[in-house]
């Protein structure tokens, strides 16, 4: 799977405060409040990762169709520049879909997005880009992932210090020209162009925006 996030080393272990369950079940209560109970789940273990799970809120009264990744945040991200990977400190983070109508065959993919900083040893941040290298989901124009600013949907998750935030970090599928143009031109001029078509980022069926 290709990507654009900087690498960082392996990372093991939790707080005696800050469990793997105790924040999962913090993050799942906050999704909770935000959507409502979810309408379904699923659950991928990757060889060398920790489980993740993948919950789906809605359809919602507009169609819409979220899907939260639950299993990311249990274990900070570390900084890239460090030799040592912090078991505490770092940015933790849960990725989140929005579709209309809803595609649950996105799960997978999702569920191996949220695999990456254990898997591969990345750093997932707003402004990154992840390639699955396939559609998301079966016909989809779509192969690859932008990352975009967490507190629009969900609100960032508080956990005890010295632990960072979690955040919850929306995903903006893009077609492979826009990946490209992305590549070049950066995630801020590709969301202007977004933006000043009227690009809807939730239409499953969208056409890629003109890169003229």
């Amino acid at each position: 799977m290709a990507h654009d996030f900087p690498l960082f080393g392996d990372f093991h272990g939790d707080s005696p405060d800050l469990t793997r369950e105790a924040v999962l079940a913090a993050v799942e209560a906050r999704l909770i409040a935000t959507f409502g109970e979810p309408s379904g789940r699923a659950a991928v273990t990757f060889l060398g990762a920790d489980r993740v799970e993948v919950l789906r809120f809605g359809p919602d009264a507009e169609g819409l169709v979220r899907y939260s990744t639950l299993g990311m945040a249990a274990a900070p991200m570390a900084d890239p520049t460090s030799p040592v990977a912090d078991q505490v400190r770092g940015p933790r983070v849960e990725l989140l879909l929005t579709v209309r109508g809803g595609r649950d065959d996105v799960l997978r993919p999702l569920a191996t997005f949220a695999a990456t900083p254990q898997v591969e040893g990345l750093v997932v941040a707003p402004g990154g880009s992840l390639d699955l290298g396939a559609p998301l989901w079966e016909g989809a124009p779509f192969t690859s992932v932008l990352a975009a600013e967490p507190g629009g949907l969900v609100e960032d998750l508080d956990l005890a210090e010295p632990a960072e935030p979690v955040r919850f970090l929306p995903l903006l599928p893009m077609t492979p020209n826009e990946a490209g143009w992305k590549r070049v031109h950066g995630a801020a001029a590709l969301q202007e162009r977004w933006l000043n078509h009227g690009t809807d980022l939730r239409d499953p069926r969208r056409r890629g925006v003109p890169l003229d």
